[in-house]
């Protein structure tokens, strides 16, 4: 069998081995490309080599593409073509199962931990571990920083109760200043208020506000910023309520510094001829009762187990152990309707309160037959403040509470209340105060920890009337990221929670607000070294 091409490679003939025969010729044509074919391939072209451009170049980004030939190329990318998985891919795979493994094992106790990721890295290099090792190190490491971060928080907040519970050195100072002038000056003793605007005390076209405090800077901030808000301050009234031994330096304060054209009246609780032990029985058994003096006056709470709890369960138990809670002073606004038996309606205000705006429409509220105005504390986002229904305030295990409360039901705000004292006084609000308070003390304090909001949050159930929340703004005294535009708009500022401004503690962001309304010109202010920060 043999091959003959022809001189023009057009044509081949195979023949037999004799030469006689040809067995077949075959005609090949002229090598020929259409113009479509040619069309058609560019164009293919055109669409392929901008994807395989931009996908060399993702390559050459993540830094796996350092080949300088196509043979390299194909290497790295062929496995993307096929879906298939490279060596890398699989080493992150298998060093996934042996994190599992280690999630759910301890770490020796025998594996030296090293105390930066400088050290961890050196020992690395030094002493070549392997994958597991290095993750049971990794793992130990985090849960040694974990546990450090988590005691210094728990100290943080254990520090940060101590200094919110005790009295800063210029505060003790002004009012150990401002007893002495009373018992020497004749000016710090004159009548409060004097003797003609008395009948002024008892009127009810005049605005009466009503405050209860020791706190005799606290006080002054109040009453200025309420004075100098209002659009008619000669129609204000102050009731300021303080203790005895507080009583002549709150007195020195108000009559060497009157806030003209305001009337201010200032009583002691020991005054109040109403006010006996025979009236308010329970506040007597929660003053004297050991536990309770033991619950917020001990130091226990040092060396604690702590494991069972987060820290904002344990800032919570904190500030639920505030020693204000077991004073009259604080427990005295439930006695307002008694203590004010001429008073139709009044404004009640804490005294870590600011006033920004002009309260006197708070008089001209309808509250429908309800006695307390208040905001509702449960219609914000914020955990701390704004989201609270009982089931905040109250021990839901307790059959007493199951059986008389609704955990959703919302919660209202104490610090800046509208009271109608005649409604107030045909209700027996008062009563259900101190029968609940029995209670709970019979019951060693497991429905409630001691407070006066939790008692009043059941004793005003069905008798508070909402009010605007512009009227009052909670919780500047527990989050530093309140929004100082939103301060601004309130009508008052409640610095609710540790972190007073009058403290080392208070936020820097939320002073000023209170700075503003402190007189630090004043003699007393100054020789106290109560300095504007």
């Amino acid at each position: 069998m043999q091959l003959h091409f022809s001189p023009s490679m057009r044509s081949i003939t195979i023949s037999s081995n004799n030469g006689f025969i040809d067995l077949m010729k075959i005609k090949v044509a002229a090598c020929h490309i259409s113009y479509r074919t040619l069309f058609h391939t560019i164009l293919i072209l055109a669409f392929l080599l901008p994807f395989v451009f931009i996908l060399t170049a993702l390559v050459t980004l993540e830094g796996v593409n350092k080949c300088s030939s196509l043979d390299c190329l194909g290497r790295r990318l062929g496995p993307r073509f096929l879906g298939r998985t490279d060596n890398s891919a699989r080493l992150v795979k298998d060093f996934y199962n042996i994190l599992n493994e280690v999630k759910t094992g301890e770490v020796p106790s025998s594996l030296k931990l090293p105390d930066s990721f400088d050290q961890m890295v050196s020992n690395m290099k030094d002493n070549q571990y392997d994958a597991k090792t290095f993750a049971l190190m990794l793992k130990g490491m985090m849960e040694k920083f974990d546990k450090e971060i988590r005691e210094s928080k728990f100290a943080e907040l254990m520090n940060k109760h101590f200094a919110a519970s005790s009295i800063p050195k210029g505060i003790n100072c002004l009012s150990l200043r401002l007893t002495d002038e009373y018992s020497s000056n004749a000016h710090a003793r004159k009548q409060l208020p004097p003797p003609e605007l008395l009948p002024m005390l008892s009127d009810n076209s005049y605005h009466h506000f009503i405050l209860s405090t020791d706190n005799i800077l606290a006080a002054s901030v109040v009453v200025a910023s309420t004075v100098q808000s209002s659009q008619k301050p000669e129609k204000i009234v102050f009731h300021v309520i303080t203790d005895k031994k507080t009583y002549a330096g709150m007195h020195s304060w108000f009559a060497l510094n009157p806030p003209s054209p305001a009337i201010v009246e200032v009583k002691g609780i020991h005054q109040f001829d109403w006010l006996t032990r025979e009236n308010v029985p329970v506040l007597e058994a929660v003053e004297s009762q050991n536990g309770v003096r033991d619950y917020y006056h001990g130091n226990h709470l040092l060396g604690a187990n702590l494991s069972g709890t987060n820290p904002r369960k344990f800032a919570s138990k904190l500030q639920a152990r505030s020693p204000k809670y077991i004073s009259l002073l604080n427990h005295i606004r439930i006695y307002i309707p008694e203590l004010f038996p001429n008073l139709d309606k009044v404004v009640f205000l804490d005294d870590d309160v600011v006033v920004q705006r002009d309260l006197s429409p708070l008089w001209e509220i309808d509250m429908n037959g309800k006695v307390n105005g208040a905001v509702e504390t449960c219609r914000g986002e914020d955990d701390w403040v704004m989201s609270k229904h009982l089931k905040n305030y109250f021990n839901f295990s307790h059959p007493l509470i199951a059986g008389h409360l609704d955990p959703d039901e919302c919660a209202w705000a104490y610090g800046m209340n509208v009271f109608d004292l005649r409604t107030w006084r045909m209700s027996n609000i008062r009563e259900t105060y101190h029968s609940w308070l029995k209670e709970n003390l019979r019951s060693n304090m497991t429905m409630w920890k001691l407070g006066t909001l939790p008692p009043a949050l059941i004793a005003f159930r069905g008798h508070v009337y909402p009010i605007d929340p512009s009227w009052h703004m909670l919780g500047l005294g527990y989050q530093n990221n309140t929004s100082v535009d939103e301060v601004k708009m309130a009508a008052v500022i409640h610095y609710n929670g540790q972190s007073k401004p009058w403290l080392e503690i208070g936020f820097e962001h939320l002073r000023p607000f209170w700075n503003k309304y402190v007189n630090y010109s004043n003699d007393f202010i100054r020789n106290c070294n109560i300095m504007d920060s």
